[in-house]
């Protein structure tokens, strides 16, 4: 057991049952940083979905906007996301867009646990300024950038099974929260199942 977690690792792996852990947020929300602690807290293999990308076009994700457009690289993120999704338990952070594709969201919540890292736009902001592979932040005003994607995808990241607030904080401590707060919702989810379809109406 994890003493930073208390949380014992073979017994949640035992109830996720095979299934992906899925890490959404916005650019900056620290979604590769947690995703791979927790993988490693969890002995998960782990995947970010833009490097995949990156691998399997041999090409940047800034280069696939140019020459592609964004309509083109998000039907190349979900083919990966899906095959990464398909191919068993592990740990997957995913680009900012990536949740936004009801597509998307249908094979996480078939394959997956989704958990949403929110983050608040000065974090962000402080995060992502000095990134120059930010292709949705090339613009003379990345901070009202940022605060219309906000807008737009927090509604839609809210879906997602698990939130976690990201913050300025040691990504070990925002690991371990991830961690609990998972395994709070696969129990959750577990009781929910025992009581049988009757329970809507308790």
């Amino acid at each position: 057991m994890n003493a930073l977690t208390h949380v014992d690792e073979r017994t949640l792996r035992d109830k996720l049952a095979g299934r992906a852990i899925v890490f959404v947020g916005l650019m900056g929300a620290g979604k590769t940083a947690i995703g791979r602690r927790v993988a490693q807290m969890l002995d998960l293999p782990f995947v970010d979905s833009d490097h995949e990308i990156e691998t399997v076009s041999r090409m940047t994700i800034p280069d696939l906007f140019e020459r592609y457009g964004e309509p083109e690289f998000r039907a190349l993120e979900r083919r990966v996301i899906t095959r990464l999704l398909e191919e068993g338990e592990r740990v997957i952070s995913t680009g900012g867009g990536a949740f936004m594709s009801e597509e998307t969201r249908r094979a996480v919540a078939a394959h997956g646990v989704s958990i949403w890292l929110k983050a608040d736009i000065d974090v962000l902001m402080q995060r992502v300024v000095k990134n120059k592979n930010r292709p949705l932040l090339k613009n003379d005003d990345p901070r009202g950038v940022m605060q219309r994607l906000m807008r737009e995808r927090y509604p839609v990241y809210a879906l997602a099974d698990v939130t976690v607030v990201t913050r300025d904080e040691t990504k070990e401590i925002i690991a371990s929260e991830a961690v609990q707060a998972l395994d709070r919702w696969l129990d959750a989810q577990r009781a929910g199942k025992s009581l049988g379809d009757g329970r809507a109406s308790n």
